[in-house]
């Protein structure tokens, strides 16, 4: 929080000129970690106008910015269809990075409204694109998210409906490098929601135990191995 009150100072006195250079001096890239505190302070505080140029900008960490803000416009008012509509491209972009920021915007819109997150995870979890799928996910499976117990069920019904599309994919066909992205977000998101609503939870892991499919077996392999999960485990026992 206090990174982001940091960042958002620097913006606001950053004229629009220099915006785009400021950013990528700050980026943290080229290098493993992109500077995550400073795409939240741009998503949360830039100009609306800013951020629809940022969301298409060809450089990665302008279009991260740019991307993450599209949930704070969101979330700001009234259900934008051009908005929505833009954020879901960018759920399946090209550049992980860019993914991640719109996962980060479906976040921003739970901050301010969880029903309007639910709703929007409800409709892109059954979407045909794994990577939108894959948003839904990780967007919903945030532990600051998950205190309502009605925000804590859809994860639990987000993870059963993505694990369930991957399920209905034939096996010779799961090579798909956009079906093995979603599959990696659902090797740990199963343990931030069960974890969240444990009662319910635990039954469907007790229902992934019994699964024989060697995908839904990878994915409970690796939420066994997450602590918070294991905690919840020691409970039960």
């Amino acid at each position: 929080m206090a990174q982001r009150r940091a960042w958002t100072a620097d913006l606001g006195a950053t004229p629009r000129a220099d915006l785009d250079s400021f950013l990528l001096e700050h980026s943290g890239l080229p290098g493993p970690r992109a500077n995550l505190a400073l795409v939240d302070a741009a998503a949360r505080s830039l100009p609306e106008p800013t951020l629809l140029d940022l969301a298409g900008s060809p450089e990665e960490y302008l279009r991260m910015c740019g991307t993450a803000g599209l949930g704070r416009l969101l979330a700001d008012g009234p259900a934008r269809t051009e908005v929505l509509t833009l954020l879901r491209e960018r759920a399946a972009d090209p550049l992980w990075r860019v993914r991640e920021a719109a996962a980060m915007a479906l976040q921003i819109i739970g901050d301010a409204d969880r029903t309007d997150l639910r709703s929007v995870v409800a409709d892109w979890v059954t979407a045909p694109d794994p990577l939108v799928r894959r948003a839904a996910v990780a967007g919903i499976c945030e532990p600051r998210l998950l205190t309502d117990p009605a925000t804590a069920r859809a994860a639990l019904e987000a993870c059963r409906a993505a694990t369930d599309s991957i399920r209905a994919v034939r096996r010779d066909l799961r090579a798909d490098p956009d079906l093995r992205t979603l599959r990696q977000a659902l090797g740990y998101a199963w343990s931030v929601a069960i974890a969240a609503a444990p009662e319910e939870g635990l039954l469907d892991l007790d229902a992934l135990g019994t699964d024989d499919d060697p995908d839904v077996a990878w994915i409970l392999r690796s939420n066994l191995s997450k602590s918070r999960l294991r905690t919840v485990l020691d409970r039960r026992s």
